[in-house]
């Protein structure tokens, strides 16, 4: 059962009705990439490695945008992304961790639904975003999140803000920072390995760079 004011929301988005189309730029869509961490194990700051002339951040952009209608940039740093053709929001409750910058994302969206994903995946899949769009097209839910062999994928996930803000707000203000720890108060919907890996059979989508090793992997794969 959910929380009464969840179920409120869910009432009041009823009596106003959504639309999402997939192939359009609108604002039904909104994209937010998290961008704090430190690398501390890859040595240098990875959002801007550079793939072929372009940092790292900026091919993540790249991958979303023809996907949604407005692009945000979770940081503690907004000075560094002046230059990137996204909006840059600073999370509200420092210290708590990646549930906070995915908070401060969602409370800035504009959108009726919100990617949030990180910003070191350099394989990130457009073909399995737009799958799951699909999915939340399809199915009543306030979150949708593939999974894989090691799990649910929170940082490559799609999220109805006006749903999953504030039941976020509620886990931070309880002190938890585990992303998925106010899916218990919201509805989820999760994508089966075997139907994210018809979207991305290789299943790098996912793929993150934390240590030299990793970039090492990009390197080889992405080299011209």
């Amino acid at each position: 059962m959910l929380p009464p004011n969840i179920e409120k929301i869910h009432q009041n988005l009823s009596k106003r009705g959504y639309f999402v189309n997939l192939g359009g730029l609108l604002l039904e869509f909104s994209g937010i990439i998290l961008a704090g961490g430190t690398s501390r194990r890859l040595g240098q700051d990875k959002r801007f490695l550079s793939i072929n002339g372009q940092p790292l951040i900026a091919r993540v952009l790249q991958r979303l945008r023809p996907l949604v209608g407005e692009l945000l940039i979770v940081s503690r740093e907004p000075e560094h992304f002046t230059g990137l053709d996204a909006r840059v929001v600073v999370d509200r409750y420092p210290g708590m961790g990646v549930l906070a910058g995915v908070h401060a994302g969602l409370a800035a969206a504009q959108g009726d639904w919100a990617f949030v994903v990180a910003a070191d995946l350099p394989f990130l899949n457009p073909a399995l975003l737009r799958a799951l769009a699909d999915l939340a097209r399809r199915g009543a839910a306030d979150v949708v999140v593939p999974r894989c062999a090691e799990g649910l994928e929170p940082l490559h996930a799609l999220y109805r803000p006006l749903v999953c803000a504030p039941a976020a707000e509620a886990a931070l203000l309880q002190g938890r920072r585990r992303v998925v720890s106010f899916y218990s108060q919201v509805r989820v919907l999760e994508m089966p390995p075997d139907e994210a890996a018809r979207w991305d059979p290789e299943r790098l989508s996912f793929f993150n760079v934390n240590t030299p090793e990793d970039w090492a992997f990009v390197q080889q794969r992405l080299a011209p």
